[in-house]
């Protein structure tokens, strides 16, 4: 069973940037894709982005619009993402997951996850 733990949230002005972490114990890490999701007050939990085992490919959902890139360092066993640009409407918890398969296929395939990290975006 692995282990994830978030890091890189907190309070930023809007227009700001924040740089999410997401450390991971345990084997499976390099063979599976990792996602990040966040959940605001009241909402849904969403996708935000995924990326494949290898690194190779990425997936954002449609409200990043070239503001978030995800990355991952399968040597130390992180996944990270760059948020630019922030809006006051990105404030949420974000979650780091990790799938069961090597592609994020498919959001039910996110079978591990974090505790989650609190990101505030003020006006």
């Amino acid at each position: 069973q692995v282990q994830l733990v978030e890091s890189g949230g907190g309070l930023v002005q809007a227009g700001g940037s924040l740089r999410l972490s997401c450390a991971a114990s345990g084997r499976t890490f390099s063979t599976n894709a990792m996602g990040w999701f966040r959940q605001a007050p009241g909402k849904e939990r969403e996708f935000v982005a995924a990326i494949s085992a290898s690194g190779g490919r990425t997936y954002y959902a449609d409200f990043v619009q070239g503001r978030f890139t995800i990355s991952r360092d399968n040597a130390k066993n992180t996944v990270h993402l760059q948020m630019n640009s922030l809006k006051p409407e990105d404030t949420a918890v974000y979650y780091c997951a990790q799938s069961q398969y090597a592609q994020p296929m498919a959001i039910t395939g996110f079978k591990s996850w974090g505790q989650g990290t609190q990101v505030t975006v003020s006006s």
